[in-house]
């Protein structure tokens, strides 16, 4: 029996672990989010559960919900892979509330190193990706070379105007959440190309159920439809698949880059002149341009913790798997 006490108390440890180390997922998912330009799935792929999410989001099928009338709960909770989905689901949502006004003081005060570390992030990342690629051919390459031209011209546009109305909020959740889960397509972003990023913002701040509950909603109905399509994608195609996500996220950057020009403003429902489109600008060239200081330094310290971030990231996953 000492034996098997042992063998079952090492067994439990493992579980804590796996789900600590998910719910840090989740909350590094979380914490992408909140910003316009970076994206949950980005993170999701750096850590290694991108396919699992997608696996595990797609079985919420018919089956699923044929457990789920037959009141089979325990059947239900394992064919939807509910624990991880759960884990995964709390990090994002502790991550999302306890972050959000950080991220925001963040953006609005810090810009520049804030946007480095995530530029340092998503480039260390994508070459980590596109380093499992076995084959390496023509369409491979073509397919890396369409993702940052489609990422390149995506976060380009401008934000709009939009809707009012709480219906739009649950269109903007059903779009958005198909970005959180595209490495390199910001679902913030989206947001704000459709006019709703503040509007989430402040329900997160205000605690506004009703408006979240929309929101939510919308984001169910595009995570079950959109999340098939780059399953398949990528069972079907992989390598292909693959390079397309690496390079949206290698073409995000165009939304990230740490010195903007800003070219008009807007106001926000509080009154507050904010940026509305910007132009980026090289950082030699940003104090003649916009009469601030291109922090250098600072960016560069910033990059550089975030690829020396990713990198800790994939030695301890790795070191985790081998364990």
């Amino acid at each position: 029996m000492p034996g098997f006490s042992a063998s079952f108390s090492f067994q439990s440890m493992g579980r804590l672990k796996n789900t600590i180390l998910t719910f840090l997922k989740g909350m590094g998912m979380g914490a992408a989010d909140i910003v316009p330009g970076v994206s949950g799935g980005s993170i999701a792929l750096i850590t290694g559960i991108y396919e699992q999410l997608l696996d595990s989001i797609k079985s919420i099928d018919a089956e699923a919900l044929k457990l789920l009338f037959k009141a089979k709960f325990v059947e239900f909770w394992q064919h939807i892979n509910g624990k991880f989905l759960l884990t995964l689901l709390a990090g994002i949502l502790f991550s999302i509330f306890s972050l959000s006004k950080l991220i925001t003081y963040l953006m609005e005060e810090h810009p520049i190193p804030l946007w480095s570390f995530f530029c340092g992030l998503i480039i260390i990342s994508a070459i980590i990706i596109l380093r499992d690629i076995k084959g390496w051919t023509i369409a491979v390459i073509l397919f890396l070379l369409i993702g940052i031209v489609f990422a390149y011209f995506v976060t380009g546009l401008p934000p709009t105007g939009s809707p009012d109305a709480l219906w739009f909020t649950f269109i903007a959740g059903a779009i958005a959440i198909s970005a959180m889960i595209l490495p390199g397509i910001s679902g913030s972003f989206l947001l704000l190309i459709l006019g709703q990023y503040e509007r989430v913002l402040q329900a997160v701040n205000e605690r506004d159920i009703v408006t979240l509950a929309l929101f939510a909603l919308g984001c169910v109905v595009g995570l079950l439809s959109f999340s098939r399509l780059i399953s398949w994608f990528l069972k079907k195609y992989h390598a292909l698949t693959i390079a397309f996500l690496s390079g949206i996220m290698l073409g995000s950057i165009n939304k990230i880059w740490p010195w903007k020009k800003v070219i008009s403003y807007r106001l926000s429902s509080s009154g507050v002149q904010k940026p509305f489109i910007t132009e980026n600008v090289l950082p030699q060239n940003y104090l003649s341009v916009t009469g601030e200081e291109s922090l250098i330094l600072l960016a560069i310290l910033a990059f550089s913790f975030g690829i020396l971030l990713v990198l800790g990231i994939e030695r301890t996953a790795y070191y985790i798997s081998k364990k």
